[in-house]
């Protein structure tokens, strides 16, 4: 009996649940204070290595509602990006100091954690300054940052869970869903990829039709493309090695990249407008962005547990839609549903929201007039999109 009562009485002073040392009691900025718990603090990956989290609980029962991780991409982005700007609780303003919430933030429906990772971004720091890494030691670190999430928040290790991120988050989020679907004692049920980084090479090739038949370059230039960097039917603007063709790639690079336009969002003014560009030429590259494959950790050997959404705003031309086609297509899933609109209520009527194909386990989802960050541009139809995501609703 006394066992017992000292059992209820450390369970009740937070001796076995969420750290109430990183309990966010007060946050400046806010018209009101929020009604759901939300926390800061660092996870000790290594001896040397501390990445920051934030974690928001879900406004909804968030004892049952799922656990999502979110990492912005880069590399070097940090996630508070996503929580502030894109599908947090509260966005920033343009006067920096204070925040508006957001009717359409993602912890509506799930708890949110936002991991700035690696060591080096944002708030995450190593001891010894060492901030050289890779994929696979980022991957890892992130790991050991989730196994501390669930040692510090015991109550959500039963709960579903879910891996999301965006741009070079198609690097981060495949290889750290390796990891986490060896481990039974995390209970993972998707992941969500927005505007990923998959393959440099369909990214480039891709870029240039985008550029093309979004009216972005001359009839001539795409002849001179056609005819320097195409053989056969196949056309290669990613590492040709005919100077020619170089050239008119350089081309094709100035104009997406240094003529003014928004390369995030196509239709989007450029922040700050345009400053004198340079004439530099070069090599189509994005500049922002890792160097590797993923095709084979979105290999048939994620089995039919897993839900797997890749999804592209159609307007980006950093990581663009076209590139995230090919590279999903190129995976040879049996179609389940053929390309098809998909629609959401936008407050007044329903509207298309954009494309979708659905594979055995896999759907690839184009959101209309959206850039590079979903979110932010297209608020609504991102959460109707994540919300049948996490429901495993039709799309």
């Amino acid at each position: 009996m006394r066992l017992l009562v000292v059992c209820l009485l450390f369970g009740a002073m937070g001796v076995f649940g969420a750290p109430e040392a990183d309990e966010i009691k007060y946050l400046p900025g806010l018209p009101k204070q929020p009604s759901f718990k939300q926390y800061s603090g660092y996870f000790h990956v290594t001896e040397n290595e501390h990445l920051h989290y934030w974690f928001v609980e879900s406004q909804k029962d968030p004892a049952n509602s799922p656990v999502v991780l979110w990492l912005n991409g880069g590399p070097g982005c940090s996630s508070l990006d996503g929580l502030l700007t894109e599908h947090g609780p509260f966005l920033i303003q343009n006067d920096g100091n204070s925040l508006n919430y957001n009717p359409y933030s993602w912890n509506m429906i799930a708890n949110m954690l936002y991991l700035e990772s690696p060591a080096g971004v944002g708030f995450s720091y190593s001891d010894n300054k060492n901030y050289t890494t890779n994929d696979t030691e980022v991957s890892m670190n992130n790991y050991l940052a989730l196994k501390e999430f669930f040692r510090l928040f015991p109550e959500y290790r039963t709960n579903e869970f879910y891996l999301t991120g965006e741009s070079y988050g198609g690097i981060y989020i495949p290889t750290l869903a390796e990891r986490v679907m060896e481990d039974s004692s995390i209970n993972l049920q998707g992941i969500a990829v927005g505007n990923g980084m998959s393959s440099y090479e369909l990214n480039d090739n891709s870029l240039v039709y985008f550029a093309y038949y979004h009216g972005l370059l001359g009839t001539s230039l795409w002849t001179d493309l056609q005819t320097n960097c195409c053989k056969d039917g196949k056309c290669n603007f990613y590492n040709s090695t005919d100077r020619t063709c170089s050239y008119n790639v350089g081309q094709v690079a100035n104009i997406v990249y240094r003529s003014g336009l928004n390369m995030y969002n196509l239709y989007a003014p450029c922040p700050g407008g345009v400053s004198t560009m340079s004439e530099e030429n070069g090599q189509l590259v994005i500049y922002d962005l890792g160097n590797n494959f993923i095709e084979h950790e979105f290999s048939v050997s994620w089995n039919q547990k897993y839900r797997i959404l890749v999804y592209n705003g159609d307007v980006d031309m950093a990581c663009n839609f076209l590139g995230d086609e090919w590279f999903v297509e190129s995976l040879q899933q049996q179609v389940q549903v053929k390309r098809r609109t998909w629609l959401f209520f936008n407050g007044k009527s329903q509207q298309v929201g954009g494309f979708v194909k659905e594979f055995s386990n896999l759907a690839f989802l184009t959101v209309k007039g959206s850039g590079h960050m979903v979110p932010t541009d297209k608020p609504i139809a991102a959460y109707t999109m994540f919300s049948r995501f996490l429901t495993k609703q039709p799309y």
